[in-house]
């Protein structure tokens, strides 16, 4: 197996692995009381957050993302990647992030180090993550 393949089949067998996590999140968002439409938008925010765990090594899955992994995101992935990149999109996918790392934390796939260390990157380094999409607004 050339080592292409060999990328190839571990970046396939995350995806295989964090589906179910998507799933389940969806899943619990719309038991919470959100439309069927606001949760599979949350969960897309999520889903693009696990192109960038594969896009770099060490792959990760979703389970084994940590917090610089979630200040790399915003800070020189999603700029560059995302061409809706905005103010109000940082502001809402820093919302998603939250629930998401609350939920997997409640349901056990992560510890609460993590979830703690995730929602302080969330908070400090907001400004920080909204000004590197301010000039994309313009």
């Amino acid at each position: 197996m050339s080592d292409v393949e060999a990328y190839d089949a571990r970046v396939r067998a995350i995806r295989a692995y964090n589906q179910p996590i998507l799933d389940d999140f969806r899943v619990w968002l719309e038991q919470s009381g959100l439309s069927e439409k606001t949760a599979k938008e949350q969960v897309n925010k999520i889903h693009f957050f696990t192109e960038y765990l594969v896009y770099y090594e060490p792959l990760k899955k979703l389970d084994e993302a940590n917090s610089n992994d979630i200040r790399m995101f915003f800070l020189s992935w999603f700029p560059y990647k995302a061409l809706w990149a905005s103010v109000t999109g940082i502001k809402s996918y820093l919302v998603s992030f939250k629930k998401f790392f609350l939920w997997m934390e409640e349901t056990g796939r992560v510890s609460p180090k993590t979830v703690n260390n995730v929602l302080t990157t969330l908070k400090e380094g907001r400004d920080k993550f909204l000004e590197r999409v301010a000039p994309y607004n313009s």
